[in-house]
C-alpha cells in the first residue's frame, strides 16, 4: 500500500512539474554584471529570458564618418538620458548601410562606464515589453531598449504593445528607461497608393489624412526625436572607406592606391553604403596581409 501511494506522489510531483513549464513564469533578472548588452528571447516553451551578449563590437563614436549632425543628436539625446535629464525614445529612419544601428552600439560603448546598458529585443517579441520594463525598473542603471531594422505589417500584435508603451502608459514612464529604434520605413508600416485616396480638402484647400493614413503615421510621431540617414555621395563613400582600411593598419599610400578599387566594389554592390565601406576595407585590408 505505502509502495503504492509513494508511486501515485511521484507520478502527481512528474505532472505539476509538467503543468508549471508551461504555465506563464515572471521574467527573472539576468545576472547585470555579466555584460553592459541583452538580448531578449523568446524560448519555444513561450517563456522569455534575458541572454547577456558575451562579444560586443568596439564600435567608437570617432568611427563614424559623414553623418556629424546624427551623431550630435544621438550622442546629446543619450548623455542627457545618462545624466538622469529629459529625453526622447529615438526613431533612426533612411537608407540602409548608412550607420543607424552602428551609432546606437558606438553610443553603448562610449557611456557603459556611466552606467548604460543596452537590451535588443525583435519585433516579433515587443509584445513582452511590459515584462522587460518591470525587470529594470528598480536598476540604477539607465537601458536602451533596441529595436533594429523595426517595420510592421498591417495586424501584427507588436505593433500593439510599443504604440502603448510610447504612449505613455505607467510602464513607460520608467525614467531608466528608452526605447531606440532603426527602421527603413519613415512610418514603420507599409504604405499603398489607394491609401492616398482616403485625404480630404477643405474649401480652403488644407489638406487631412484619412484615418488609415492616421494611423500609420501615429506610432513614428510617438518617438520623441527623429533622426534621417540619407545615401552617402562619392567623396563621403570613399572617406569612409579611408578611415576604415586606417583602423585595419592599411597605410596612407596604400589606402590612396585603394579608392579605384572600392569605387568598383561599390558598383558591383549597388550601393556606397558605409556598410559596404567597411566590407571593402575588410577584404582590401585582409589580401594585403598576406
Amino acid at each position: 500500500m505505502n509502495e503504492h501511494f509513494e508511486r501515485l506522489i511521484v507520478r502527481a510531483e512528474a505532472l505539476i512539474s509538467r503543468i508549471e513549464s508551461v504555465l506563464p513564469q515572471s521574467l527573472a533578472a539576468p545576472d547585470w554584471s555579466a555584460s553592459i548588452a541583452y538580448r531578449y528571447r523568446r524560448r519555444s516553451s513561450g517563456h522569455g529570458s534575458l541572454e547577456p551578449v558575451r562579444h560586443i563590437g568596439h564600435m567608437a563614436l570617432r568611427d563614424l564618418k559623414e553623418i556629424d549632425d546624427q551623431k550630435e543628436k544621438i550622442q546629446r539625446n543619450t548623455e542627457q538620458f545618462v545624466e538622469g535629464k529629459p529625453a526622447n525614445n529615438v526613431l533612426l529612419t533612411g537608407s540602409r548601410g548608412t550607420g543607424k544601428s552602428s551609432l546606437i552600439k558606438a553610443c553603448l560603448n562610449e557611456y557603459a562606464a556611466r552606467g548604460l546598458r543596452l537590451i535588443e529585443v525583435d519585433k516579433a517579441d515587443l509584445t513582452d515589453l511590459t515584462d522587460i520594463v518591470d525587470v529594470v525598473s528598480d536598476l540604477p542603471e539607465k537601458f536602451i531598449i533596441f529595436c533594429d531594422d523595426l517595420s510592421f505589417e498591417d495586424g501584427e500584435p507588436g505593433y500593439k504593445s510599443l504604440k502603448s508603451i510610447l504612449d505613455g502608459s505607467v510602464a513607460a514612464a520608467t525614467p531608466n528607461v528608452l526605447i531606440y529604434a532603426t527602421s527603413n520605413r519613415r512610418h514603420l508600416l507599409p504604405e499603398y497608393m489607394m491609401e492616398n485616396l482616403t485625404y480630404t480638402h477643405t474649401e480652403d484647400g488644407e489638406v487631412h489624412p484619412g484615418e488609415v493614413v492616421e494611423e500609420k503615421i501615429s506610432l513614428s510621431e510617438r518617438f520623441g526625436l527623429w533622426v534621417s540617414f540619407y545615401p552617402f555621395s562619392q567623396d563621403e563613400y570613399l572617406t569612409i572607406v579611408s578611415q576604415w582600411l586606417s583602423s585595419f593598419g592599411v597605410n596612407e599610400a596604400a589606402a590612396e592606391a585603394a579608392r579605384p578599387a572600392s569605387l568598383v566594389w561599390a558598383l558591383e554592390r549597388g550601393s556606397r553604403s558605409g556598410r559596404v565601406a567597411y566590407q571593402f576595407a575588410r577584404d582590401y585590408a585582409g589580401r594585403q596581409a598576406t
